[in-house]
């Protein structure tokens, strides 16, 4: 059997799990599911035990197709395991909920400075620490039973391998753990005590052990099959990239989440209240970066019913200056504190004309972004945004520079996949699809009455 590489990819609306290829990455197979939210007690958390099943029902069936070597788990980011002697000590809460906003005051007095943790005060459980500050207070009996907290890719890894690490990219997600420039846990951290309960930090790519053998049993898998540490997923999806490219550039994950990594630019001008921040990179290196909901702000703007506009479509929506003006998720992105509009009544828009205000509404945002970040180069696009040809467009037209639709990137589980070659890490990049020509001038106009509206 040919060899290869299983990747469980659990991003915020749907877990993916990939079989690919060990030598040439090809995708074999490829099987998804919603990642549902249970809504307690005690409060809204993610269904580890259903993914956790789901993943190893697909593990025996993948197992029958190669012989699975390796395993990589990546996932999104503002989730957080604490441990307890035989399991979860509290459910892995889910990021959208409001519960930790309760302790905002407090916490934002014991979080730290901008410029040591390069992370933006965030709502809800957006900021891990947060989180911990919230569990802590409201659930002192059980966060009490803590043996360990360990970031989300690392939580199944610990369910694969019994052994519980660390790893550095998730930490260096807006966490407020993490001390971007030191690259090392933050004061805050350090001073509520719960970087003791860290466990030792691997890199990305460093094998933990084999399966279980119950895992191995249950599945088919080989007893002396590897996981690797794992990696938050817009990390893998920016690894592939760190690995094999000159700076400047930047890539731009996109899916519920559109951030932006500017490899090569500035930590100088990042601003906190409008979705500047820095990641933590593979060899925990600082990235400046930019986060927007903006996939969520699609679907919004859309009502979830997208439909190729026409060229008759775009131009109307020029022409007539139809816009979405920002924002429509609350307290996320550089637009997070203003409450968003449409400049006419949506209803009176075709299905085209609608998903055509909406792409050029995440072209818009996403040059603000690259702005923020003082990003320089072609810019990468990964993700559903990646076979948007109007956004890939219209932002081409904004940033006039190379803009690169990567349709047929796997993205999160390419860089995933990158793990299992270990320390090495020769292959080489896929060649790139041709830039996106630019936007016509008509949108020039289109774009500066947008910017003038939005940033008054």
């Amino acid at each position: 059997m040919q060899k290869a590489v299983a990747v469980l990819d659990i991003g915020k609306s749907n877990a993916k799990l990939a079989l690919l290829d060990l030598d040439t990455r090809a995708v074999l197979a490829i099987r998804t599911m919603k990642n549902t939210v249970q809504p307690g007690p005690p409060y809204p958390h993610f269904d580890v035990d259903g993914i956790w099943d789901w993943f190893l029902e697909g593990l025996a069936e993948f197992s029958g197709q190669a012989k699975i070597v390796a395993i990589s788990t990546t996932t999104h980011g503002a989730a957080i395991a604490v441990l307890g002697e035989d399991g979860l000590a509290l459910p892995v809460l889910d990021y959208e909920f409001a519960g930790p906003d309760e302790v905002a005051d407090d916490y934002r007095r014991a979080r730290g400075d901008f410029s040591e943790i390069l992370s933006p005060d965030l709502p809800g459980g957006l900021n891990a620490g947060r989180q911990l500050f919230w569990m802590e207070r409201r659930f002192p009996a059980e966060f009490a039973k803590a043996t360990a907290i360990v970031p989300y890719p690392q939580y199944w890894v610990w369910r694969l391998t019994g052994r519980r690490i660390a790893e550095a990219t998730s930490f260096g997600a807006h966490s407020d753990l993490w001390n971007g420039r030191g690259q090392t846990y933050s004061q805050l951290a350090e001073t509520q005590g719960w970087a003791a309960l860290f466990p030792p930090r691997l890199a990305a790519w460093d094998p933990v052990g084999p399966v279980l053998p119950e895992i191995a049993e249950r599945t088919g898998l080989s007893p002396d099959c590897r996981v690797v540490a794992g990696i938050h997923d817009s990390n893998a999806s920016l690894l592939p990239h760190i690995l094999a490219r000159p700076l400047p550039f930047t890539v731009i994950s996109t899916g519920t989440w559109m951030i932006s990594f500017a490899a090569g630019g500035s930590l100088d001008h990042l601003h906190p209240e409008r979705g500047g921040l820095a990641y933590a990179d593979a060899f925990a290196r600082p990235v400046p970066s930019a986060m927007s909901m903006a996939g969520r702000e699609f679907e919004i703007l859309t009502e979830g019913n997208t439909s190729a506009p026409s060229e008759a479509d775009i131009a109307s929506v020029i022409e007539r200056r139809v816009m979405a003006l920002p924002g429509f998720v609350a307290g996320n992105g550089p637009f997070g504190r203003r409450q968003g509009s449409w400049s006419i009544d949506p209803a009176t828009l075709s299905p085209g004309e609608r998903t055509a205000a909406a792409s050029l509404y995440v072209a818009l945002v996403a040059e603000i972004c690259l702005t923020l970040t003082g990003a320089q180069g072609p810019v990468l696009v990964e993700g559903p945004f990646a076979k948007n040809r109007l956004f890939l467009s219209a932002l081409a037209a904004l940033v006039d520079r190379p803009v690169i639709g990567r349709p047929d990137a796997t993205g999160t589980t390419e860089g995933a996949a990158l793990l299992a070659d270990g320390p090495d890490h020769t292959r080489a990049a896929a060649p790139d699809p041709a830039p996106t020509p630019p936007l016509g001038d008509d949108f020039t106009a289109y774009a500066a009455l947008w910017k003038n509206t939005a940033e008054s």
